[in-house]
């Protein structure tokens, strides 16, 4: 296996990096410093805990689809061979079979996950006495066909707002709150009054998903610390108070 690795600032650079708390930044760089020569992650627990990462810079990674999971607990960098190049004398194929056949690579080089798609080939005829094929299992096979091209629409053709859209729709399924094609619609005319800025987009809905949240809000605001101008303000009423204590006590 290749010890080195390489990152493309496309990715480290971009705003939805960037925006990211420095510990998810930092656990983002580990997990690739440990990866097989195909982007592929078998231990990312015990690197979160080596690296003092928490349990929310992991989902705030797969939030923002810079990782992929599996049900078997391997993740895989999303970016990685946007990240690596490695020679063909240096390459070791990933032992995750399984897993890499769920893959496919997008023409920008990333890693997405295979469309499932039902074989009606593999339907089998039911037939009771002189009856024919049952229409409603026909009919069921359809309709998950439907639904599964459904489920890969374009919501926006910026790929990481796409993404973290189809994220949302996914965690409203989890929570056993799934959303009808309206509530969809309203959901983006209301995240495009929010925001204009596709980052900001991107902030709004990972916000809902880590605090559980079926609804979208604008984005929680920090406390600032004080400008400056109120920091001078506040400096010289101290010296202010300290040049009457100073008269004071003169005059005693």
């Amino acid at each position: 296996m290749a010890e080195r690795r390489m990152f493309t600032k496309k990715i480290t650079e971009s705003d939805a990096f960037l925006d990211m708390p420095s510990s998810t930044q930092a656990l983002y760089f580990h997990l690739n410093m440990s990866a097989d020569d195909d982007g592929f992650v078998n231990n990312p627990k015990k690197i979160q805990r080596m690296v003092g990462a928490s349990d929310d810079d992991i989902k705030l990674l797969i939030a923002k689809s810079f990782v992929i999971t599996f049900d078997s607990g391997i993740i895989v960098i999303k970016h990685w061979k946007m990240h690596n190049y490695i020679q063909k004398d240096r390459y070791k194929p990933t032992d995750y079979i399984d897993e890499k056949s769920m893959l496919s690579i997008k023409k920008n080089k990333s890693y997405t996950l295979n469309v499932p798609v039902l074989d009606t080939e593999s339907v089998q005829d039911v037939s009771i006495g002189k009856d024919r094929l049952g229409k409603d299992r026909l009919g069921k096979v359809r309709v998950d066909k439907d639904k599964e091209k459904k489920e890969h629409v374009v919501y926006d053709p910026d790929e990481l707002l796409n993404q973290s859209i189809i994220d949302f729709i996914d965690f409203r399924k989890k929570i056993k709150s799934p959303m009808t094609d309206r509530a969809i619609t309203l959901m983006l005319n209301k995240l495009n009054k929010m925001a204009t800025d596709n980052d900001k987009k991107i902030e709004i809905l990972n916000q809902s998903i880590i605090n559980g949240w079926k609804g979208i809000f604008p984005l929680k605001e920090t406390k600032s610390k004080g400008s400056f101008d109120e920091f001078q303000k506040l400096g010289e009423e101290w010296l202010s108070d300290r040049a009457r204590v100073h008269e004071n006590s003169g005059n005693n």
